[in-house]
């Protein structure tokens, strides 16, 4: 995709890439110009070329198909300064279809447009890979280019891209998962150097999926024998644990994983949610602190201009016409599928848009998951008595450093000169003991680092069944300066989570301003004070952040809760409730109530929301939350209801989408005859069945997890 004028590509894109763009030239005969066609108005323009722009994320160019009409094709590439040059290798091809099929695969996400809440107008999504030759053919071309991947990026919450995480790997990881196929993504995988640790991670991942447990231990056995170890085979492993109800052994496992890969968020996270698992909330939320995060990047996408008129084309309703009506006969209409709303029912109160937990991106949002977990299973009142027993609150270390400054300055008048001195500096040195801050402070975390193999020793064997963390080695060579944690006996989990903690406070001003902004506490003006601070650690200040975000939703959550409660009592009509709040709202609320994990009450804010409003938000968050519960009925009605809307806009792929993966998720769970069945037992007009069925035709012709019954 290039901007408006395609004669200059954006030096911007940092990863995949925009969407493609064709960019069409028409011209009017006329001396007068008119508008273009509305309505089967006849039309005077006529298109004279078009360039159609595909952005190559391997090699960072511009690929272009310029076509002239009456005759003359040409292609072409532009470079990142905007330079022309012929195509003259043909590897860019491969490269350029290589790109654009993981963008339309990655490109699904819960938004119908799958650009993160900023709709690009003209976006018009077909099926990447309609066929299994089209599917062959494209993962040939994966194959090739498969250890150039880590060029293309990864997700935000990887710091360093690896083959084991980069966007071509994630990429057809998903595309399989999400259709219950890992079995055919564990044979491309199985098909690559399975020597190399990051792809046998991710083949085990694979064999998991397909409950190959058998291959996929010995997989990740034949891989921990060779060097080098990386913290990939470790989360894979520390996960299989998890799954059998190995929580103890699992957390062995993560925190070598975090001694391998102190920089990197995942490692980290993985520990936190072993934690979690364990019940050791004071640990969680230690190693939640001791998270790096990364600053999010946004999704490669192409500012356009204004547009000076829009003309969008908008199918008919499919539901609204008789049997007997051809929907290509049908006159278009002009507009979106919003027109329709009542402008009042996307009024917001002002405290609602201004929720905080809606900006949070990336490691941020990841983090504030984890810490919803440990308030759904302890509440806020333990949260908050876990924090005080964890982290130094702003009270105890004004309290304990007025005390000291006062038994400071006592001594400072009683002593002589030299004395006054001398216990000046052991006072000093006594209170950076009891704040337990290192003398140096530890490497800066969230650099990017390259891991580096051939320093990384070799795991033999890992005791898992014996108390202590032993583990055996075979050392190498080191070659130049080592780095690895696992060579030095202070490195140990601990010593990390503690350098990561307090290395951002280690100078004067951190240690002598208290910290701000921390979440209010109602039980907190009876609270002992304790001046102890050996065990105890300086809170990040984006974690402080987060337990305010995480107030706050919870603050309107339980006044919502509260307000529901007393209209449902005082009347016996419940949907009473849906003239006190706009269609907007009810969205927002049901957001609310299912970032908290309070799924019940999403449902019915969503539910609400539709009363009052068209939503294709609030049907695709229905249609996820009801086809993970199994639930047929309901699932089915949003996947009617989205389709029948999306297919009025032009928006006819089947796979990926969400649409798509809710359905599938459903015939996985209970075959694909009784969800086709449930569907014709529905009686839905014969325009909306005809459009779901490419979904069934889909699953049958991929052999999707559950066609076969």
């Amino acid at each position: 995709m290039v901007p408006a004028d395609p004669a200059a590509p954006r030096a911007t894109f940092r990863e995949l890439g925009p969407p493609d763009l064709c960019h069409v030239v028409k011209s009017n005969p006329k001396a007068t110009p008119r508008e273009s066609q509305v309505q089967g108005k006849p039309n005077p323009w006529k298109i004279t070329g078009g360039t159609f722009c595909c952005f190559n994320a391997f090699s960072r160019v511009d690929v272009r198909v310029e076509v002239k009409i009456p005759g003359g094709v040409e292609s072409y590439v532009v470079d990142l300064r905007g330079d022309r040059y012929p195509i003259t290798n043909a590897a860019i091809w491969q490269e350029t279809f290589v790109s654009a099929v993981l963008r339309a695969i990655l490109d699904d996400n819960d938004e119908p447009d799958g650009n993160d809440g900023q709709p690009l107008l003209g976006l018009r999504k077909i099926d990447p890979l309609q066929t299994l030759g089209a599917e062959h053919r494209f993962l040939e071309a994966a194959a090739l280019e498969f250890w150039k991947g880590w060029q293309l990026g990864s997700q935000p919450e990887v710091q360093v891209a690896t083959p084991f995480s980069n966007h071509l790997t994630n990429g057809i990881f998903n595309y399989f998962k999400n259709a219950g196929r890992l079995a055919e993504a564990a044979r491309f995988f199985a098909d690559l150097d399975s020597r190399d640790p990051d792809v046998a991670a991710v083949l085990a991942k694979a064999y998991l999926g397909t409950d190959e447990e058998i291959k996929a231990v010995n997989v990740l056995y034949e891989a921990s024998k060779k060097p080098p170890v990386t913290y990939s085979l470790l989360l894979v492993q520390a996960d299989f644990l998890m799954s059998k109800k190995q929580t103890e052994k699992a957390l062995k496992i993560a925190k070598l994983a975090v001694t391998y890969a102190p920089s990197e968020y995942v490692v980290w996270a993985k520990l936190t949610e072993i934690y979690i698992e364990l019940g050791d909330y004071e640990s969680a939320l230690l190693a939640l602190n001791s998270c790096p995060m990364f600053t999010y990047c946004e999704r490669d996408a192409q500012r356009m201009p204004p547009p000076a008129r829009t003309h969008l084309p908008l199918r008919p309703d499919a539901a609204s016409l008789r049997p007997e009506q051809d929907p290509k006969s049908v006159p278009q209409s002009n507009g979106s599928l919003f027109d329709e709303n009542d402008p009042r029912e996307n009024e917001v109160h002002p405290e609602l848009q201004r929720l905080p937990s809606l900006s949070l991106r990336g490691t941020f949002l990841q983090a504030y998951s984890l810490l919803i977990r440990i308030v759904a299973k302890v509440g806020w009142d333990d949260l908050l008595k876990v924090r005080s027993q964890v982290f130094v609150m702003e009270d105890e270390y004004r309290i304990h450093r007025a005390i000291v400054e006062e038994s400071q300055k006592s001594e400072n008048e009683s002593g002589s000169d030299d004395e006054r001195d001398g216990d000046a500096t052991g006072a000093t040195g006594s209170r950076d003991d009891d704040l337990d801050v290192p003398a140096k402070s530890a490497p800066a975390r969230g650099r990017s680092q390259s891991p580096n193999h051939s320093d990384v020793e070799a795991m033999e064997t890992i005791n898992l069944d014996d108390g202590d963390m032993t583990s055996a080695y075979r050392t190498q060579q080191p070659r130049g300066n080592s780095t690895s944690p696992s060579r030095s006996n202070k490195n140990t989990i601990d010593e990390l989570m503690k350098r990561a903690s307090l290395e951002s406070h280690d100078s004067p001003q951190s240690k002598s301003t208290p910290r701000r902004g921390r979440a209010p506490n109602p039980r907190s003006q009876g609270h002992r004070v304790s001046f102890s601070f050996k065990h105890k650690r300086l809170c990040e200040k984006w974690l402080d952040n987060l337990f305010m975000v995480l107030y706050n939703d919870l603050r309107l959550y339980t006044a919502l809760k509260q307000e529901m409660a007393q209209f449902k009592n005082q009347t016996n009509n419940s949907n009473a409730m849906m003239y006190r709040k706009t269609g907007a709202e009810w969205e927002i609320y049901g957001d609310l109530a299912e970032r908290l994990l309070h799924r019940a009450d999403a449902k019915e804010a969503y539910r609400l929301c539709l009363d009052q409003k068209l939503s294709t938000n609030a049907w695709l968050k229905l249609l996820q939350i009801n086809a993970e519960e199994g639930n047929i009925q309901p699932c089915l009605q949003a996947v009617v209801k989205m389709t029948t809307l999306l297919d009025r806009t032009f928006a006819e792929h089947t796979y990926p989408s969400s649409i798509g993966r809710g359905l599938f998720t459903l015939v996985r769970r209970h075959g694909l005859q009784k969800v086709q069945n449930a569907l014709i037992s529905m009686n839905i007009p014969p325009a909306s069945y005809r459009q779901i069925t490419r979904y069934f035709e889909y699953a049958e012709v991929f052999r999707v997890a559950g066609s076969e019954w």
